[in-house]
C-alpha cells in the first residue's frame, strides 16, 4: 500500500485530548484512513462515550499528559501496542484577560497542558518509533502563536512554543525515519469559541454577535474553520511523507491578514 493513498492501513494512532471537539474529530478522520485509535485524556467518560460511539476501533485510556506518572503509565499500559502515529492533540484555552490580570498559577497551567504535555508524550513513544526506524508526531499547534490575540498571552505563547518544539525535534528525530510537524489551526467553530466569544464581550462591553464578527471578520474566507476540516488536515499531512518540521495553517486566511 501506498503511503499516499493509504497512509493509516494497519496503523494505531494516539490521539490525546481525543474524547470531544478536535480530538473526536482527528480520530474520525483516522479510522476513515484505516488506522485502529486510541483516545486519551483525563474525562473517562467523554472518552468511553467518544469510543463506543466510534465503533470497535476506539479504544480509550485515561490519562492527564501534564502529568509525567500518568504519562508514563499510558506508556507502560500501551507497550503492547505498535503506536506509529502520536497526535498531540490535548490543550486547554486558558484565562481571557490581560497579562497583568493573570495568575501565576494560571500561566503555568496552560504552559503544563499544552507544552509540557507535547513534551512528556513525545518523550514516551519516540523511543519505539525511532528504534522502528518509521512514525509520524503531529502536533497541534495554533496560528494564535504567530499573530497577536491580545487578552491571550498564555495561551499564544504556549503554542508558539509547540511550534518551535516540533521544528527542532523533526530536527532530532527526523534522521531516524520519524517525521514531526505541526498543524495550526484558526479559530474553530464550537464551544471553546463560543467561551471566548463570551468572555470577550463582557470584557469589552460589546455583544456576543459584535466579538464573534471582530474575531471572525480578520479571515481572509470571513468564517471559522469546522472540527472536521481539522480532521481531514491531520490525515492529509499524514499523507505527504516528505513533510517533516513543518507547520501547517489551516486558518480560512486569518494569517493573511
Amino acid at each position: 500500500m501506498s503511503r499516499l493513498t493509504d497512509p493509516l492501513a494497519g496503523r494505531t494512532a494516539l490521539v490525546s485530548g481525543g474524547g470531544s471537539g478536535l480530538g473526536a474529530a482527528i480520530t474520525r478522520s483516522l479510522l476513515s484512513d484505516g488506522a485502529r485509535v486510541v483516545i486519551t485524556g483525563r474525562n473517562e467518560r467523554a472518552l468511553r462515550d467518544t469510543a463506543s460511539r466510534l465503533g470497535p476501533d476506539v479504544t480509550h485510556r485515561v490519562c492527564d499528559v501534564s502529568r509525567p506518572d500518568e504519562v508514563a503509565s499510558l506508556a507502560e499500559g500501551l507497550a503492547g501496542e505498535e503506536i506509529s502515529v502520536l497526535v498531540n492533540n490535548a490543550g486547554i484555552a486558558g484565562p481571557v484577560a490581560p497579562l497583568t490580570e493573570i495568575s501565576a498559577e494560571d500561566w503555568d497551567e496552560v504552559f503544563d497542558v499544552n507544552v509540557r504535555g507535547v513534551f512528556l508524550m513525545c518523550r514516551a513513544f519516540l523511543p519505539a518509533m525511532t528504534e522502528r526506524g518509521a512514525g509520524d508526531v503531529v502536533n497541534i499547534a495554533s496560528v494564535s502563536g504567530k499573530r497577536p490575540l491580545l487578552r491571550r498571552t498564555p495561551y499564544c505563547a504556549s503554542k508558539m512554543a509547540v511550534i518551535g518544539l516540533t521544528a527542532t525535534l523533526a530536527g532530532e528525530v527526523g534522521p531516524l525515519g520519524v517525521t514531526v510537524n505541526s498543524l495550526s489551526p484558526g479559530p474553530v467553530s464550537g464551544p471553546r469559541m463560543e467561551r471566548n466569544f463570551r468572555l470577550e464581550a463582557e470584557r469589552g462591553g460589546t455583544s456576543y454577535a459584535e466579538a464573534e464578527e471582530a474575531f471572525v471578520s480578520r479571515s481572509a474566507l470571513g468564517r471559522m474553520v469546522g472540527e472536521e476540516e481539522v480532521g481531514a488536515a491531520v490525515s492529509a499531512m499524514l499523507r505527504m511523507p516528505g513533510l517533516c518540521g513543518a507547520d501547517i495553517d489551516l486558518s480560512a486566511g486569518m494569517v493573511a491578514r
